[in-house]
């Protein structure tokens, strides 16, 4: 249990110094900078597979299936892309919502600060919880198997669907408890008005994210799930993935409208990966084919977006 802990404290740390040191005065992040961080924080996921292989090599975390180090690494990397691509969608609606709530660009990563920290928790929960489901029911992993169907064919043919944050029902909620100023003076999420404490867009902007956070977590983990049910290869593929999102956020929402193919791509993924629960127990698919799929699936999104010509609408 000691590496759970060691674990933890050190995104405790990264997320400590993130927010007193590094990004201690609330300022515009540039692409330049989002593209470092961006690198930096895969460099970190894709580093720790060497800590996943040395971890399971010297018998350091539980290993009920007995899967070799190797096999351990492959699982990682493979969740940590399953999380990673995902997040392509929870980038877009972020994007939304802060264009909906006229969040400035300097508090947005104060925003994102704190909705991250709040997905690591819910995202423990689940992970802990859908770990348990499985070891305990084995036939549960048919039911997340048919869900991740259900919404990759959800997601083909919602693709135009529009997402208006203002019309949800959390922001009805959140009206009703709070008044909402019209304006942001500054980074809190409370003021005082005339001895009343409203609720800033911030705020409001920040349960949005969490909320919708914790809805695309459950297409996210089950999928990492289908991978490996080992607790702790689940829950560090998925930290590492969510730690670098933010930075992901400013360096893809600018590119969001150049990646027109990549729902496609997520689209392909769910559905691999909910045929793979649904035949786990007929079908044995090698850890290098589920990698191979899913990146074959984002690279061939990312380059149809970048190769493929758009349409021109038709004028009259």
């Amino acid at each position: 249990m000691w590496i759970w802990g060691v674990f933890i404290a050190c995104i405790l740390v990264f997320l400590a110094l993130d927010l007193g040191v590094f990004n201690k005065e609330n300022h515009v992040i540039k692409t330049k900078e989002a593209s470092i961080w961006t690198a930096i924080w895969v460099t970190v996921a894709l580093s720790f597979s060497g800590v996943i292989y040395w971890l399971f090599a010297n018998g350091m975390v539980e290993n009920p299936t007995g899967i070799s180090p190797n096999t351990a690494v492959l699982k990682y990397i493979t969740g940590y892309l399953i999380e990673l691509s995902l997040s392509v969608d929870n980038v877009f609606v972020i994007a939304v919502i802060f264009t909906a709530f006229k969040i400035p660009p300097i508090y947005q990563h104060r925003v994102l600060f704190w909705g991250i920290l709040g997905a690591i928790v819910f995202r423990a929960i689940m992970i802990f919880f859908g770990v348990a489901l499985i070891t305990r029911f084995e036939w549960i992993i048919y039911i997340f198997g048919i869900f991740l169907l259900y919404t990759a064919y959800k997601m083909l043919k919602d693709e135009d669907e529009e997402f208006n944050p203002k019309k949800s029902f959390v922001f009805r909620q959140v009206k009703k408890l709070y008044p909402i100023t019209g304006s942001i003076q500054s980074d809190a999420f409370f003021v005082e008005r005339m001895g009343v404490k409203a609720a800033t867009p911030l705020f409001v902007a920040l349960i949005i994210i969490e909320l919708t956070d914790i809805l695309f977590a459950l297409d996210s983990i089950p999928a990492i799930l289908a991978i490996t049910a080992d607790p702790f290869i689940v829950f560090s593929s998925n930290i590492l993935a969510i730690m670098g999102l933010r930075s992901m956020y400013f360096l893809v929402s600018r590119m969001l409208a150049k990646f027109r193919f990549i729902n496609y791509s997520l689209v392909i993924i769910l559905a691999f990966v909910g045929l793979k629960m649904l035949f786990s127990h007929q079908i044995h698919i090698a850890e290098w084919v589920s990698l191979a799929v899913i990146s074959l699936a984002l690279i061939g999104g990312v380059l149809a977006s970048l190769f493929i010509p758009e349409k021109e609408e038709a004028t009259t």
